[in-house]
């Protein structure tokens, strides 16, 4: 039986919205970050070994990071619908992660909500703005569906991984038409 490793491990995934890092400790994912570039996970790894106080190991063929990657590509190929990956949520608290765990248990595939709404959802009507912050800073975008979160008037509303991998990720979950080109 394999030792199971303390810490975070990492690698870097393929998707139809550009290459993903995850991360994950023993207790389950903990990060997926976009545009996973090198600048940018070299910073996402900087952000990640201050929050565990240990560097993250790369480890493309960790046992835990199988299961996410392989329901991070059914869902990109249109396969799955509904992650269930345990989650670690050490990097967001309070607020801002029971926003988030309202938006992963709420709002399911091919929904979309507003961020007035899921702030009445979690006993804050007054706060859509605090709403939009917890969404800008999810760990875990996609698996935690922030691009599900629109404006009241039908805007998209901002996005971390840009507004064209919002509009992707709506695209592929049949709330908006794909793109003709």
């Amino acid at each position: 039986m394999e030792k199971e490793t303390q810490g975070v491990e990492w690698t870097t995934v393929g998707s139809s919205i550009g290459p993903l890092l995850l991360a994950a400790t023993s207790r389950g994912l903990a990060g997926v970050v976009f545009h996973a570039a090198p600048a940018v996970r070299r910073t996402a790894l900087e952000r990640l070994a201050v929050r565990f106080a240990a560097p993250p190991v790369e480890a493309p063929e960790s046992a835990r990071l199988a299961e996410p990657i392989r329901q991070l590509a059914a869902y990109f190929d249109g396969e799955l619908r509904a992650f269930t990956l345990p989650l670690d949520w050490t990097l967001t608290g309070g607020f801002n992660r029971r926003v988030l765990r309202e938006l992963a248990a709420g709002v399911p595939y091919g929904s979309v909500v507003g961020y007035g709404d899921l702030a009445r959802r979690v006993g804050q009507p007054g706060a859509a703005q605090a709403v939009g912050v917890a969404m800008a800073s999810n760990p875990l975008p996609v698996v935690v569906p922030c691009h599900r979160v629109v404006e009241s008037d039908g805007g998209l509303g901002g996005f971390g991984g840009g507004q064209e991998t919002k509009r992707q990720l709506l695209a592929l979950e049949g709330v908006l038409p794909q793109p003709l080109f």
